[in-house]
């Protein structure tokens, strides 16, 4: 049986079916000018970062890092890689329409984490993705990432710019990087070798780091009706401000410590988790912690983030650093010496936070 087709009907069909067909890329919400535009803008400062052991160009399919000079340097080089992000802190950027800090923070969140193993940082690899892409905003993220890669002898040698519409809502951006670091294979800092009887030091934070965000803006946007533009007692800045921070970064008076005769057992990035979360990931079996929380001062986005969530001390212990960024684990005689080094470093602060126990693990708070 045939099927009759009204000829007006048929022609609008075609016109339809036409239009459909010159639909590009960019209608369907993806700019590959825009993502050229991008790469132009950050193409020089990127390559400001590099080293001669980086051999590509920005632009190339793959970065390709000569490995010469670590053989020479090292008698067991072993890699050491990481991935990280800067969770929802990506977000008080987008609220505040300042990105020029954020990229300084994955840099941080992701050295800090090989730093811990003994490694020195050689490389990143960044990831941006977005709804719809903005090539100054792009250019804001990068600057950061390069400032801080470039005081930290870090080469940014590729990254990925994702434009995703229908993943990512309007405005949204997510930032991943992946680092890559080299150390001796026998001056790897495992924890292995923690006993009961050990002191823990810790290096102060700049604030919530890149962790603890998600109920950071509950509390104080939600709960406290506060804004990015507010202003509270405890600062002379806007929260904003307070809460863009940048994640500090301890590759430096770490990896100087690393060379004194100093004999460090063991590290921990205070990341997503806090203090009592991440310590136990460095102890050895048969080891427990004991921390006295007053032996450092409570920074004031504690104290407000405490005061507005009526939270127990269990819940910001496991959810915010509490001010110590990084944990370092070593025998007492070897205290004063670490304290006597960093000296050469006056913004770094050492405070003692307590001692090795026996136990299974665990984290108590005295």
């Amino acid at each position: 049986m045939g099927i009759w087709v009204d000829g007006s009907s048929l022609r609008d069909r075609t016109k339809e079916v036409f239009e459909l067909s010159t639909i590009d890329y960019k209608l369907a919400g993806v700019d590959i000018s825009a993502g050229n535009e991008a790469v132009k803008r950050i193409k020089k400062a990127v390559e400001s970062t590099f080293s001669s052991a980086v051999l590509t160009d920005i632009g190339s399919f793959g970065a390709l890092y000569d490995l010469k000079g670590i053989l020479q340097a090292y008698q067991h080089p072993v890699l050491v890689q990481s991935i990280d992000g800067v969770g929802t802190k990506i977000m008080i950027a987008r609220m505040m329409q300042k990105f020029d800090t954020i990229g300084a923070d994955l840099v941080s969140a992701t050295a800090n984490d090989i730093v811990v193993l003994g490694a020195k940082p050689l490389t990143l690899l960044d990831y941006i993705a977005n709804d719809t892409l903005q090539p100054d905003i792009v250019e804001q993220i990068v600057s950061g990432m390069v400032e801080a890669c470039r005081h930290h002898q870090i080469a940014l040698i590729g990254g990925e710019t994702a434009e995703m519409p229908g993943t990512y809502l309007p405005g949204e951006h997510d930032l991943v990087g992946v680092i890559t670091g080299v150390v001796e294979k026998e001056k790897v800092i495992l924890g292995k070798t923690i006993v009961p009887g050990d002191v823990l030091l810790g290096l102060t934070s700049s604030g919530l780091h890149t962790n603890g965000y998600s109920l950071a803006r509950k509390l104080l946007f939600d709960i406290g009706k506060l804004t990015v533009d507010s202003i509270l007692p405890e600062w002379d800045m806007t929260l904003g401000e307070v809460l863009l921070t940048p994640h500090r970064n301890y590759t430096q008076p770490i990896q100087y410590l690393l060379q004194q005769p100093v004999n460090i057992k063991g590290m921990a990035h205070i990341t997503g988790g806090g203090l009592l979360d991440n310590i136990p990931r460095i102890l050895p079996k048969g080891c427990a912690v004991e921390i006295q929380k007053n032996n450092w001062p409570e920074q004031a986005i504690f104290s407000v983030l405490r005061r507005l969530g009526k939270l127990e001390d269990n819940e910001m212990y496991r959810t915010f650093n509490m001010g110590i960024g990084l944990v370092i684990v070593m025998a007492e005689d070897q205290v004063d010496r670490a304290r006597q080094q960093l000296t050469a470093f006056p913004h770094t602060t050492l405070y003692s936070l307590g001692r090795v126990t026996k136990g299974d693990s665990q984290v108590r708070l005295m």
